[in-house]
């Protein structure tokens, strides 16, 4: 028999297709049965059930026409500079039953054992021979690559270069370029000459990599900003008697959730950069679970030995959060390191059809901005992780579909070991795909009544509608919410597509904390920190002024090249 590594992916599902019920402990079926009568036709529509990736009690489904997801495994996703180093990868998987398939069953074994393929690649379920555990009959080196997944490893090693100084204390390599470009092997002359221009642009003001847009994309002055917060929190020299620390744990009040414990961080960071101290972050209760461990920032290790030091106390060399009220960490003064670059903030919110000119916390809403986007600036490695996650379960099935459609007909082995130089360098940068244009909406409502007025899922559909007038392409959302009746009310919208975390959600006005608590410390955790990162990549966004978690996502998509995009509010209340 010919070798596998020589077939086709066509070839290999026409001869494998009757092994595939054995194969897989996720047990793809292809499932043949008659879906309907349209008053001049009878035809067939195939329905297949696959195996999905999954993580730590979320999982994501797309609900158009009936798509339904069951339960899965998950595990703390991070933010830099914040939290920990998590390692570990989904153990289980979920059954997804998909109902926007092709009619023919050929195209849907195959779209399935694409799909599957990534599945295992992501799970890493891979044996030291470079096949699939048992499952696929098929090498690594077959397997196309995914779109909508990011090399992880790779990402988490470019962050982490990006993101610390040299050994002789010099910037790190921000250069013009994106992406791995930098790594291109050249001549000994060549590389003399891009390090001499590489280290003249950095000392001259280079911005940091993590700012995507140019300023008029972005809050006035984003660039310079985040390059000079950079460069207050990473001092050549830690153990210099002239840095100063400010040491603070996270909030760990019950009452406190991630949307507020991230407000409080920005407050903090702000007392820092007036009083010209490095934040260290301290314990951090959502990181206290298995699977998760926090990791030091940079001077982390100096400070922590000056909290034991009764005289750096006492000079004032190092500070807690007990030195600082309620109302300077969330009501204190904004740095004037930069002057007042909210005054010249162009209006980009709309609500009741009028564009919100102005309002009596400018600087607040710029300064949190800043501080959100500079303590998000990279995703670890297991952030990437939980991410490719999250978009394959999503929009996996789509993705192979699109793959499978486009070049792949005449498949090659060894497609992986194949790839040229500009897909290894020029093309690196290019983020994962997601169907496009994406609408993220964060409804919020349960117990948020007592803080704001709370608006129904209908009005936040009419704004989407306004949306699609203009952009009439549009018909993708990524829906959070907490309320179980807004994602009931959503499967009446047959003419959008809805992809929203799977987890048990509220009924009634239960409170967030009680609500939190019973999802346990890890979901409560990831799947909001998952809608929030895909919200911030979202192409529009549609919120309500009054949550703390839409204004925080407002301000990381105005620092991540997507101010010109629009804010649409469904009401007013409480705009800071």
């Amino acid at each position: 028999m010919e070798s596998l590594n020589d077939k086709s992916l066509e070839r290999v599902v026409s001869q494998r297709a009757l092994q595939m019920s054995s194969s897989f402990p996720c047990q793809i079926c292809v499932l043949g049965f008659l879906c309907g009568v349209c008053l001049t036709s009878l035809f067939m529509a195939a329905f297949t059930s696959f195996g999905a990736a999954s993580f730590g009690g979320i999982s994501f489904s797309l609900f158009s026409a009936g798509i339904s997801t069951l339960n899965s495994t998950s595990s703390m996703p991070i933010i830099n500079d914040l939290v920990g180093d998590c390692k570990g990868l989904p153990k289980e998987r979920e059954r997804i039953m998909y109902s926007d398939k092709s009619t023919t069953s050929g195209t849907d074994e195959k779209v399935s054992l694409l799909y599957t393929a990534w599945s295992d690649l992501l799970s890493k379920s891979i044996d030291k021979e470079g096949q699939f555990s048992q499952k696929i009959r098929l090498s690594k080196s077959n397997v196309p690559e995914a779109p909508h997944l990011e090399n992880c490893k790779l990402s988490g090693e470019l962050s982490q270069r990006l993101d610390t100084r040299s050994p002789n204390g010099s910037f790190p390599p921000w250069t013009i370029w994106k992406g791995r470009l930098g790594d291109l092997p050249l001549s000994a002359t060549s590389n003399e000459q891009l390090n001499y221009y590489r280290d003249q642009i950095i000392s001259e003001g280079a911005y940091p990599p993590w700012i995507t847009g140019s300023d008029v994309e972005n809050y006035p002055l984003t660039r310079k900003v985040q390059r000079d917060l950079w460069l207050h929190q990473h001092p050549v020299n830690c153990n210099d008697p002239s840095v100063k620390f400010l040491v603070a744990d996270w909030e760990r009040l019950p009452g406190f959730g991630i949307g507020a414990q991230f407000a409080g961080m920005c407050g903090l960071l702000a007392i820092a950069i007036t009083e010209k101290r490095v934040l260290v972050t301290n314990y951090y209760n959502r990181a206290d679970h298995d699977g998760c461990k926090e990791t030091s920032v940079e001077c982390k290790k100096r400070a922590f030995e000056l909290m034991h030091d009764k005289v750096a106390w006492e000079k004032g060399v190092i500070t807690g959060k007990d030195n600082y009220t309620s109302r300077d960490i969330w009501s204190g003064r904004i740095p004037r390191a930069w002057g007042s670059p909210w005054s010249i903030l162009q209006p980009t919110t709309e609500i009741n059809g009028s564009l919100i000119v102005h309002h009596r916390k400018m600087d607040r809403r710029w300064w949190r901005a800043q501080a959100i986007r500079y303590l998000m600036r990279f995703q670890t490695e297991y952030t990437c992780n939980i991410m490719n996650i999250a978009r394959h379960t999503a929009f996996g099935w789509e993705a192979a579909k699109m793959v499978l459609a486009s070049s792949f007909e005449d498949f090659v082995k060894d497609v992986r070991e194949n790839r040229n130089e500009i897909e290894r360098f020029v093309w690196s940068n290019h983020k994962p795909w997601v169907p496009r244009p994406l609408l993220s909406m964060h409804v919020r409502m349960g117990d948020k009544a007592c803080e704001m007025k709370v608006v129904g899922f209908e009005e936040y559909m009419h704004l989407a509608q306004k949306l699609r007038r203009s952009f009439p392409n549009l018909n993708t959302v990524w829906l959070s919410t907490e309320m179980q009746d807004v994602i009931d009310r959503s499967k009446s919208h047959h003419h959008w597509k809805f992809y929203y975390t799977n987890v048990t959600r509220q009924t009634g006005n239960m409170t967030m904390a009680t609500y939190e608590a019973s999802l346990g410390r890890e979901m409560s955790t990831n799947y909001p920190l998952v809608n929030f990162l895909m919200a911030t990549e979202a192409d529009f966004f549609i919120g309500a002024l009054g949550s703390t978690w839409c204004f925080l996502i407002d301000g990381m998509r105005n620092t991540g090249g997507k101010v010109m995009s629009g804010y649409l509010t469904v009401n007013k209340d409480r705009f800071w």
